[in-house]
């Protein structure tokens, strides 16, 4: 089945400042299960000026603990890859992320685009889509997608305090 969470955010904010905040917020003491974000990959294109990164972070496993009784569950660590696409030029940056852990059981991915508004040209608009499905959990796919959907939602509201 699967569950999806979609959010559109402005920050009143020039697009370079809110990028930068972006790029440096973890590891935070306000988001404390993210403990680690390594950047693995770095390039620039000398023809656009798009500059490639790709990101592993490493998270804490926030699966409530009646949950990992399963085996599979009982993780100490979650890893996620970000890459991304920062066009300065143009003014945007694109995001997709998804999780590391888990792929034979669950599928999370998240895409973003922070680019200037076009209502104010010093502010950001800033867009995601995130989709979780879980498969062979068995009656625990519906219990395990909720609480992922309700994480989610959480961690957007976060981000706009963490920018």
């Amino acid at each position: 089945m699967g569950v999806t969470v979609e959010v559109h955010r402005v920050y009143r904010y020039p697009f370079e400042q809110v990028v930068a905040s972006y790029l440096r917020k973890y590891p935070s003491p306000m988001e404390k299960h993210v403990t680690a974000v390594e950047t693995v990959e770095e390039k620039t294109d000398l023809s656009t000026g798009i500059i490639y990164r790709r990101r592993i972070a490493t998270c804490q496993n926030v699966i409530p603990e009646i949950l990992r009784k399963v085996s599979v569950l009982k993780v100490p660590d979650i890893y996620l890859e970000e890459e991304s696409w920062l066009n300065m030029e143009k003014r945007n940056m694109a995001m997709k992320s998804h999780c590391l852990t888990w792929t034979q059981y669950a599928c999370l991915s998240e895409e973003s685009v922070f680019r200037e508004s076009l209502e104010n040209p010093n502010w950001t608009d800033f867009t995601q889509k995130g989709r979780i499905s879980v498969t062979g959990a068995g009656l625990l796919n519906c219990v395990l997608e909720a609480f992922a959907q309700s994480f989610l939602k959480q961690g957007v509201k976060k981000v706009s305090r963490l920018l």
